[in-house]
């Protein structure tokens, strides 16, 4: 060889090739799988709980909604019959002519049907109210009176 030749490269022989073939061939090692499973569990630990609170608050702004549309209703319907339902007649007043007791003068249909509130219950109306003229409310997750958080009352008062 002259000083101005280059060297030839070798080609890899066999057995330096063997070491890389055998790595490329192996998936993962138990220890890199049960890391990525733990930090999947750890994830899944503070995310899980967020959501399920996201959801009860979504639930209370869809009842409050409801309600604040359900208390409209009824508010046309007061101008156009100069009183409320009774309680007898109840909110199915603002979808049907009610038949009990005495029959509002101007009726018409105030909504197309009436929602239950987001835990399938139906609302609740009181004429006279306990917490103002009228009472339009839903008895939260739990489904009875009173109760805190998800569980707490939701109503017209609010």
């Amino acid at each position: 060889m002259t000083k101005f030749e280059l060297p030839i490269a070798r080609r890899p022989t066999r057995l330096m090739q063997r070491p890389m073939l055998r790595k490329a061939r192996h998936g993962f090692t138990l220890i890199e799988l049960l890391v990525v499973l733990v930090i999947i569990g750890v994830l899944g630990a503070l995310i899980v709980p967020n959501l399920f609170s996201s959801l009860d608050d979504a639930r209370g702004t869809a009842a409050r909604t409801d309600i604040n549309t359900l208390v409209q209703a009824l508010k046309r319907y007061k101008l156009d019959n100069q009183r409320y339902p009774s309680n007898e007649q109840g909110l199915s007043a603002l979808i049907s002519k009610p038949t009990v007791g005495s029959a509002p003068p101007n009726w018409k249909p105030y909504l197309d049907k009436l929602p239950n509130d987001p835990w399938g219950r139906p609302y609740q109306f009181l004429n006279p109210g306990v917490k103002g003229e009228i009472d339009v409310f839903s008895f939260g997750a739990d489904g009875q009176p009173g109760g805190e958080d998800k569980n707490a009352d939701i109503g017209s008062w609010q």
